[in-house]
């Protein structure tokens, strides 16, 4: 009976056989080769292949260059928070124009290399990096389920099939009351959301609450802020829509009114999209009401409409295929609605020269601070239920809000509407530094060599002073600091002169 011999002593008997073997004569190569397919139970070819082969060598690791990586690492973080934390493949699409319009307004000041790095990552790289960050942020949200209107008839019914391919100016229409969660009686804000079908643009007009007459005040409104005509709009049942004084608005400007299906809410797939990914991700799920509260609402979408429909790239539908119970989607790159209008072939020269003109003159950072500070005060107003401060002035200080989105994703969920109430953060050292007098040396070393691991640095430190250092037990907290310094210099290579001068924060 033939003993078999585990996967690690076979490759220690190849080792010391395959010397062995080259160098010996046929006939020995034979004995060889017998004795070691009876030990192993190789296949005689594989047996001769394994030892008359060249030892394989050992690569040399390669050296990382561990503070322009930090640095890339740091620009796609600010950039991610600057985008409103889109995804990798839309953030990928968004990085050449919001690094340009972000130099342009003196938020950045890349360096070359960085910036070349920041503009050719892949997507799935840019998951990779972020992801750390990601892991901070609290699980997903909770959606409310909607609930079934009355049924119309008076308007001709269209499903998500008959939409084919319109030109822009058809728009699905929908509401979204912000109650609180479970619907209870009361009179609370809503918003009007309207979005076109052909770009993408969305429109989000804030409502006192739920009144055929504000419907056509807020249909108005839409209008007059849109960079193209309005053709025709597509609503639910909701008889805010299904009523004459609508029905007459519709027909007196010549608009295509049509309706969904009853209780079939994937007609308008377009427009409960963005209910979710644009209504409740900005407002969240607090209750609202109140003229104050209507007025901050309109604030914050007269700044979230630009950021929006200019420096938010969306998926879109490019078909879809059914196999059996499998459903395939296929998609179009990435792209803003003002990127799909300009593309688009029905668009006027004059309305796309506009376009380019307004893009130019939009500070994305400046429009994102607008919107936290709406935020700000419309998550106060959903807990205590009253305006507990001034409602938010557009401008403020950029700089210092740019400077936060360095660390953002640290603090995990960044929109006040959906943020959980802070715990008590251990502020106070409870230990004596143990660095507090090489650190100059070791600041030293690093200028010198920014690609030094922290492990040669103790070696280093235990060989200069034996008396602190000879055991090494400090290894994790120099760790630590190292990379809070290469932290601190990858800040500076992104944000330049920007940044303002502070002391590095002392490690915990």
């Amino acid at each position: 009976m033939k003993t078999r011999i585990s996967m690690t002593t076979r490759k220690e008997l190849t080792e010391a056989l395959r010397a062995r073997y080259r160098g010996a004569s046929f006939g020995d190569r034979i004995k060889i080769l017998d004795e070691f397919v009876d030990l192993t139970g190789y296949h005689r070819k594989h047996a001769t292949r394994v030892l008359g082969e060249e030892a394989v060598s050992v690569k040399a690791t390669a050296v990382r260059n561990r503070l322009y990586d930090e640095a890339v690492r740091q620009a796609l973080t600010i950039l991610w928070e600057a985008a409103d934390r889109a995804c990798g493949k839309r953030l990928k699409a968004l990085i050449p124009m919001l690094v340009d319009a972000m130099e342009r307004h003196g938020h950045l000041a890349l360096d070359p290399l960085i910036r070349a790095k920041v503009l050719q990552v892949s997507a799935a790289t840019i998951d990779r990096v972020l992801a750390p960050a990601r892991k901070h942020i609290d699980g997903q949200r909770k959606r409310r389920r909607g609930v079934g209107a009355a049924i119309r008839r008076s308007i001709p019914v269209r499903t998500f099939s008959d939409w084919r391919d319109p030109p822009p100016g058809f728009f699905e229409i929908d509401m979204v009351e912000h109650c609180g969660g479970v619907k209870t009686d009361g009179d609370f804000v809503h918003t009007l959301t309207l979005t076109d079908i052909a770009s993408g643009w969305t429109e989000c007009v804030a409502m006192r609450m739920r009144n055929q007459i504000l419907v056509i005040e807020a249909l108005d409104k839409a209008a007059d802020d849109l960079p193209f005509a309005m053709l025709g709009v597509d609503s639910d049942n909701d008889g805010a829509f299904m009523n004459q004084a609508v029905f007459d608005y519709c027909k007196g400007l010549g608009l295509e009114q049509t309706r969904s299906r009853a209780y079939k809410k994937n007609d308008q797939a377009w427009v409960e999209q963005k209910n979710g990914a644009i209504v409740r991700r900005l407002v969240g799920y607090g209750r609202l009401s109140g003229n104050e509260a209507t007025k901050v609402l309109a604030r914050l979408y007269a700044s979230a409409r630009l950021y929006i429909n200019f420096f938010q790239p969306s998926f879109k539908l490019k078909s879809k295929t059914r196999e059996g119970a499998r459903v395939h989607k296929s998609y179009f790159a990435p792209a803003t609605p003002c990127d799909r209008l300009l593309s688009h072939d029905s668009v006027l020269p004059a309305i796309k020269e506009k376009l380019r003109a307004q893009f130019k003159e939009l500070d994305p950072v400046r429009l994102l601070q607008e919107i936290r500070l709406s935020q700000t005060v419309l998550s106060e107003m959903a807990a205590q239920g009253v305006c507990p401060v001034p409602t938010p002035v557009a401008g403020g200080d950029v700089t210092a809000f740019m400077e936060s989105l360095t660390t953002a994703w640290k603090d995990g969920e960044v929109r006040p509407t959906h943020r959980k109430q802070p715990s008590a953060k251990h502020w106070w050292r409870t230990r004596i530094d143990p660095f507090a007098d090489a650190w100059s040396t070791i600041e030293g070393w690093l200028i010198a060599e920014p690609s030094v691991s922290a492990n040669d640095l103790m070696n280093r430190l235990a060989a200069m002073i034996p008396d602190l250092y000879r055991s090494k037990a400090q290894l994790r907290t120099l760790q630590r600091r190292v990379k809070d310094w290469r932290t601190e210099r990858a800040r500076e290579m992104v944000l330049g002169s920007l940044r303002k001068s502070a002391p590095t924060p002392v490690e915990l």
